[in-house]
């Protein structure tokens, strides 16, 4: 949406957007309303779709390429690896 820009602005300062958007989501899921949570959860993805697209990641092959098959490692969509605290 904003390519241009993002690039301009850069990983560093990018970077820093998506980290001031995750504080947000923290506020917004100790004591925020269902819309306030919605909206912060929308800008967390927004903001990494950013940096992805900046630093030339193609975000949806990553993410089929390591959850595609499910977990990484039982390979089931519902993990059923032995979790250990």
């Amino acid at each position: 949406m904003y390519s241009a820009k993002d690039r301009e602005r850069g990983t560093p300062a990018t970077f820093l957007w998506l980290t001031e958007e995750i504080g947000e989501l923290a506020t917004a899921l100790r004591e925020g309303t269902a819309e306030e949570k919605a909206a912060e959860f929308a800008d967390v993805i927004a903001w990494l779709v950013t940096l992805a697209n900046i630093n030339d990641v193609d975000l949806s092959a990553a993410l089929e390429a390591k959850y595609g098959r499910g977990c990484p490692g039982c390979e089931r969509m519902v993990c059923t690896c032995d979790v250990k605290p």
